[in-house]
């Protein structure tokens, strides 16, 4: 893949330090996500509709010119060396021969080990935020490759769209959506996506599902059941939104959430709580709020 280098422009844009770019790291929910295979190198195929909403992680990006990447504060769970955002950084430098580096300060909202894309949203967000403070202009698609090598779930936060994805959730097309709210629960427990995926019960041959299908009801998450059977805290959560109507899991878990027509209905929803449970209210987005900082080209695929 060729990559712009940091030359002159880098050079200029050194004597900005202390320059601090802050900016926004959206959740991400799975509408629906059924496994529908397995290839021989145990990667899992999915068919997964992804939609970013109104609430996430603030990251603030301070330029440095001598080349260190550091993270002030982030998650106290994940050390500096593992965090995602730290390696996104590093990647970017080694992929551009670039000589700038980046203090990092991550302030967490989203959960982690919930299935709402912490990690990775923060990561891609770094990614697009120093392609601009380090004057690189990376196009979305470079960005996109760079993200697969930290995780399956970081392209889609660069392709900063509503997305229908199928492969290993790499093969993405974007689809609008019609507005909405939700209503998300935050059982407070860790998921390891790994454990769900390697899981003997766990349903692999789903019938690859449409645009259309979903669209008609019969979207679920086929990774549902083995969590609720797993964490007493999910099908606890769950059981209960149910009852308020249809409810589902976003990702591997563990977070569950409910899709309403208005932030009133959703408001009253989350009033209704249980002292046990927690929960948020957030409006599903169209775009990510970083979309504009790359070109206008979605990168992959094509609208539906």
């Amino acid at each position: 893949m060729a990559v712009a280098r940091s030359g002159r422009r880098g050079e200029q844009i050194a004597a900005f330090a202390g320059c601090t770019l802050r900016i926004p790291a959206p959740a991400k929910l799975n509408l629906f996500l059924h496994v529908t295979g397995r290839r021989p190198d145990g990667y899992h195929l999915l068919h997964t509709l992804f939609r970013f909403i109104e609430y996430g992680d603030e990251l603030s990006l301070t330029l440095r010119p001598d080349g260190q990447v550091s993270r002030g504060e982030g998650p106290r769970e994940v050390a500096p060396e593992q965090d995602l955002s730290v390696r996104a950084a590093r990647l970017l430098q080694a992929e551009t021969g670039c000589k700038l580096g980046v203090d990092l300060r991550i302030v967490k909202r989203i959960p982690m080990g919930g299935g709402l894309g912490g990690g990775s949203s923060d990561a891609a967000s770094v990614l697009v935020g120093l392609n601009r403070l380090w004057g690189l202009g990376l196009s979305r698609p470079a960005l996109m490759v760079l993200g697969a090598k930290l995780g399956a779930d970081v392209p889609v936060f660069v392709f900063g769209r509503s997305a229908f994805a199928q492969g290993v959730g790499d093969e993405l097309s974007a689809i609008r959506i019609a507005p909405a709210w939700y209503v998300v629960l935050t059982p407070s427990i860790h998921v390891a996506t790994t454990a769900v995926f390697a899981e003997p019960k766990l349903t692999r041959n789903s019938n690859p599902l449409r645009i259309p299908a979903f669209f008609a009801g019969q979207g679920r998450n086929d990774l549902e059941a083995v969590v609720r059977e797993r964490h007493v805290e999910v099908d606890r959560c769950l059981r209960w939104l149910a009852e308020q109507g249809p409810a589902t899991m976003s990702g591997s878990g563990a977070c569950v959430f409910r899709a309403v027509d208005s932030e009133a209905q959703a408001r009253a929803i989350l009033a209704r709580l249980p002292e046990n449970m927690a929960g948020f209210v957030a409006r599903g987005l169209d775009q990510h709020p970083l979309y504009h900082w790359l070109n206008h080209g979605l990168g992959a695929g094509s609208e539906k």
